[in-house]
């Protein structure tokens, strides 16, 4: 099993208070947190308070890893509810021991870290996003481009599934198309809608 004493046996242990900050979405961390024990909030935080809690790690544990994994920015923000007792690794410490990993070894945990990855990330933006944001990022993650250049978006499911995925109505997926149309957002109605404005849409949804 991969702990931090296999990685660096001379890593010191360190203790992070009650509401500290551990992690921060979005950031590219030079480290990976191991926890050895206490309890950890995943969630979205707003200012120094967690707004919108995912949920609880509880030591010992790696703390979002599936970061370090992807080499990607963190994609939750993570907060200590206990004194927690940590070790930081570094990063490139972290990436080299899963180097030396067999290969196929190295596959499925790349893989399990990606399904992990774009879990979180849906429901990081089913908290965080409104429903026209969480509408835009859905189309402009469906949308292919067709032989003209335009992105377009085929509906292939009902609405009612489609208002499902993005934690919403029906009724509410229908009004925020009305209204992304009525601000020439896209185009269309039936099974095909086209996002003319891609750069509009992306700035709707804050990626």
């Amino acid at each position: 099993m991969l702990s931090p004493q296999t990685i660096n046996p001379s890593l010191e242990r360190q203790v992070a208070i009650r509401g500290e900050s551990l992690l921060r979405r979005s950031d590219s961390s030079a480290w990976v947190c191991y926890v050895e024990s206490g309890r950890v909030a995943l969630g979205v935080m707003e200012g120094d308070a967690m707004e919108h809690q995912l949920g609880v790690v509880v030591g010992p544990c790696w703390l979002e890893a599936t970061s370090a994994v992807l080499n990607l920015p963190n994609a939750l923000d993570a907060m200590a509810e206990t004194e927690v007792c940590l070790r930081r690794v570094p990063l490139a410490e972290f990436r080299r021991s899963l180097s030396e990993m067999p290969k196929p070894a190295q596959a499925v945990l790349h893989d399990v870290a990606m399904a992990h990855r774009q879990q979180t990330e849906l429901a990081v933006s089913r908290m965080a996003k409104d429903a026209e944001a969480r509408c835009a990022e859905w189309l402009l993650r469906n949308a292919q481009v067709d032989v003209e250049g335009v992105m377009t978006v085929q509906l292939q499911q009902r609405k009612r599934a489609i208002a499902a995925q993005l934690n919403i109505a029906p009724e509410t997926l229908s009004r925020v198309l009305r209204h992304l149309r009525e601000h020439s957002l896209i185009s269309g109605t039936g099974r095909a809608l086209n996002l003319m404005d891609p750069t509009g849409l992306r700035s709707l949804a804050g990626i």
